[in-house]
């Protein structure tokens, strides 16, 4: 299932590159090769579309003199498989004239590039493409009409393309959240810059409406990002206005973290040739406060599971306090928010469930929301991290998402979510919320979806769905997140029952699937944890990919785990 991802690069973190060796000279570009037949332009041309140098020179020279001229292609640029074909088309397709010929290209769509630099992942299913050539004066074959995109294969865009995260913040929180972009790779001393170029452009179209930008749509560079005489790389702003001290400082977080892996030298943040912020022109990501600990649960929360009816602790096995692990319930699944101080939990009740609401081990209220089924809880994070959350979310009967508000009364009551933009049909199985709260991951119909969250005064929707790797993951049994722009998904496949997928769907890994036995029940992962999986014989954990699975300190057969969030 994942063989075509090969060639995508494993590390999920890019490496910064110091900025003194980062110079390079541009290449130059070499002419056609003489005499290639029409399948080799063809193929010839793809594999240049990763050189985006002079406006994809290397890509034109395969093109007819006037279509050189001419050609203007899109915005976005197509990634496929490298595995792709070229053959000449039937017979019944090929033009009379003998000097012309059409070549079928064939590829596998992977996804696009979008013009904001974010990539969006396709159905991967194979896709066929007439191309025709004409015989020139000098006996080269060339282009007549390419396609209207730049198609790059998907190891030559690992090898062009740099990934980086650039960062905003929660709407109503001080979690950075990382919006995932891929930048021209060479010159490597030019990365600085596109990387801020990115960042003053605003969120990705995935993330629009869902994140708070300090930097606003104004802030712009008054001149070019330069590294000083003494080696800090010197980004200078303009057009910032009479922002507060506070929302400077969160300018620099934005930028600090969003520079970090492609510069290890200190910044300077200027605006109009003053520092941005105040008594304080050069930073380090460690002069930032620790935004992070907002999104991630703290180490003296070790999780929970669900076993008979009850939750007990993953730490020690016992059940927790209260009716939740004394048997007053029958618990079939439960939540725990981030800083762990409240519960959530799906009940039996009659023929169906019901869902209680309240404090960590006390009782909790019964929710006016009966239901055949109800998905495990997702709760959003709270305000501070020493706050309660007032909010979580379920998916009712498997079609209607409903998020759980607290009231001014302090009752806890639904609400729909704007879910029209989900897939039409399939059933919703499972829903997780980011730890920060602008993402959510969902199983539609065993497929993974994710969807940024979009709050309005009026309303909540989940927004710009996408599914990842569609036609690899088609048996999605449960899903988690690992950290803010990567998941963990569980899968009824024998051959491959674990995966984690970035949160843009470009990058897949596999797990190593020894000692996991269908089927797989739950997983549940966190920023600085194992993941846990529960499979038909108990609980088992790892850390990294390629790592064998261990048996878990609590494995029980009917276990399910999760960490708070």
């Amino acid at each position: 299932m994942v063989a075509g991802c090969a060639a995508i690069p494993t590390e999920s973190q890019p490496k910064a590159i110091p900025q003194r060796n980062a110079g390079q000279p541009t290449q130059e570009i070499p002419e056609p090769e003489l005499g290639l037949d029409p399948l080799s332009v063809v193929r010839e041309f793809v594999r240049n579309g990763a050189r985006t140098a002079n406006d994809h020179a290397a890509s034109r020279a395969y093109l007819t003199a006037r279509m050189q001229e001419s050609w203007k292609p899109g915005s976005s640029v197509t990634v496929i498989r490298d595995e792709f074909g070229t053959v000449y088309a039937p017979e019944a397709e090929q033009p009379k004239d003998p000097n012309e010929r059409v070549v079928a290209l064939r590829v596998t769509v992977l996804g696009r590039l979008a013009s904001d630099h974010s990539f969006i992942a396709d159905e991967q299913k194979p896709v066929r493409k007439p191309i025709r050539l004409r015989k020139q004066a000098d006996g080269e074959w060339r282009i007549v009409d390419p396609p209207d995109n730049i198609m790059i294969a998907e190891s030559d865009f690992a090898d062009a393309y740099f990934k980086v995260s650039v960062y905003f913040f929660a709407p109503d929180s001080m979690a950075l959240v990382p919006d995932v972009r891929y930048v021209v790779a060479r010159p490597q001393s030019g990365l600085p810059a596109r990387v801020i170029d990115l960042l003053l452009s605003g969120p990705s179209d995935g993330l629009a409406g869902a994140v708070r930008n300090p930097l606003g749509d104004t802030a712009t560079l008054d001149s070019n990002v330069t590294t000083s005489n003494d080696g800090s790389l010197v980004v200078p702003l303009t057009g910032l206005g009479d922002e507060s001290e506070q929302d400077r400082e969160l300018m620099a977080a934005q930028i600090v973290r969003s520079l970090q892996h492609v510069t290890t030298s200190r910044v300077k943040l200027l605006s109009d040739g003053a520092p941005l912020v105040p008594g304080q022109a050069e930073w380090r990501p460690s002069d930032l406060p620790a935004y992070d600990t907002v999104s991630s649960p703290s180490s003296e929360l070790p999780g929970l599971l669900t076993l008979n009816g009850r939750v007990h602790s993953l730490g020690t096995g016992a059940p927790i306090n209260g009716p939740a692990g004394n048997g007053t319930y029958d618990v079939v699944s439960a939540a725990q928010p981030i800083n762990g101080q409240q519960l959530a939990v799906v009940e039996r009740a009659g023929q169906g469930v019901r869902l209680r609401v309240g404090d960590y081990g006390s009782a909790g209220q019964v929710v006016d929301q009966r239901a055949e089924t109800m998905t495990r809880p997702t709760w959003r994070p709270p305000a501070s991290t020493d706050g309660k959350s007032t909010e979580l979310w379920t998916v009712v009967d498997g079609t209607q998402v409903m998020r759980v508000q607290q009231n001014p009364a302090e009752q806890w009551v639904t609400q729909r979510v704007n879910a029209f933009e989900l897939p039409d049909e399939g059933t919703i199985t499972g829903l997780r919320l980011s730890r920060d709260g602008t993402r959510a991951a969902l199983i539609v119909d065993r497929q993974l979806v994710v969807a940024s969250v979009v709050r309005t005064p009026t309303e909540v929707t989940l927004r710009a769905p996408r599914v990842l790797q569609e036609g690899r993951l088609d048996s999605v049994v449960d899903v988690d997140w690992l950290d803010q722009d990567t998941l963990v998904v569980a899968l009824s496949s024998e051959r491959v029952p674990v995966v984690r997928v970035s949160v843009d769907g470009f990058q897949l890994d596999q797990y190593n699937s020894s000692n996991l036995m269908q089927p797989m029940r739950a997983i549940t992962a966190a920023p600085g944890r194992p993941i846990v999986v529960a499979d038909r014989n108990g609980l088992w954990t790892v850390s990294e990919i390629g790592a064998v699975w261990r048996p878990h300190r609590q494995s029980t057969p009917g276990a399910l785990p999760f960490y708070p969030g």
